[in-house]
């Protein structure tokens, strides 16, 4: 799989442990959009606003930790595969799919988040 999808991930959790501006920055473009889930009527618009919305929503260093890997990349699209656990209890199966910039940066972010549990309930 190629390097771009693995690299921004590994970046991705540099800036999710450090929550720095910086980190958070070199991941977007300018103008890119980052939603919380598919469902996500405002996501944040613009590397300002994504930088303001992480800080102010951050998870601290040592209150989660993250398992995760490449699933997929084609034409500029990549998606990643993963799993939150957070100190809590809380755990989340994860998919990101991503819009690259052809220098490397997401110009768009989506997560898709799940709690454990059955997602059909059969009536009767």
């Amino acid at each position: 799989m190629d390097d771009i999808l693995q690299n921004w991930l590994d970046r991705y959790l540099v800036a999710w442990r450090s929550n720095e501006p910086d980190d958070i920055r070199a991941l977007f473009t300018d103008d890119a959009t980052y939603a919380g889930s598919p469902w996500d009527a405002e996501p944040w618009v613009g590397a300002d606003a994504i930088v303001a919305g992480w800080r102010a929503h951050r998870d601290e260093p040592g209150t989660w930790t993250f398992e995760g890997a490449p699933l997929a990349l084609t034409a500029g699209t990549g998606i990643i595969q993963g799993r939150t656990d957070y100190a809590g209890g809380s755990v989340y199966a994860n998919l990101w799919v991503i819009e690259f910039a052809e220098d490397g940066r997401a110009r768009s972010f989506v997560e898709w988040a799940v709690e454990p549990g059955p997602v059909w309930e059969v009536q009767e």
